[in-house]
């Protein structure tokens, strides 16, 4: 199953200030993502969110099996903060 992978706006931002070594990682994972939205590690969050781990980095993302859509909604280090304000 093919998947289109969109990020979210504030994804975009978030990748943006990313170091050049961890932001390849992450893409990687992105580009993944595509052809195995639900990867092997993945939690699910939610109705429709999941997380993937990429070194300190989490990427969360949502579903939508029904467009064939992956959409990354947040792409952040590993904090306390990193789950909250995710619905």
């Amino acid at each position: 199953m093919a998947c289109q992978v969109l990020l979210a706006r504030p994804a975009q931002k978030q990748l943006g200030g990313i170091p050049h070594d961890d932001y390849r990682r992450i893409y990687d994972k992105l580009r993944n993502l595509a052809d195995t939205p639900r990867p092997y590690g993945c939690a699910k969050l939610g109705d429709d969110l999941y997380r993937i781990r990429c070194g300190a980095y989490r990427i969360i993302y949502s579903i939508l099996d029904e467009e064939k859509t992956v959409l990354i909604v947040k792409v952040a280090r590993r904090s306390e903060k990193t789950y909250r304000n995710l619905a």
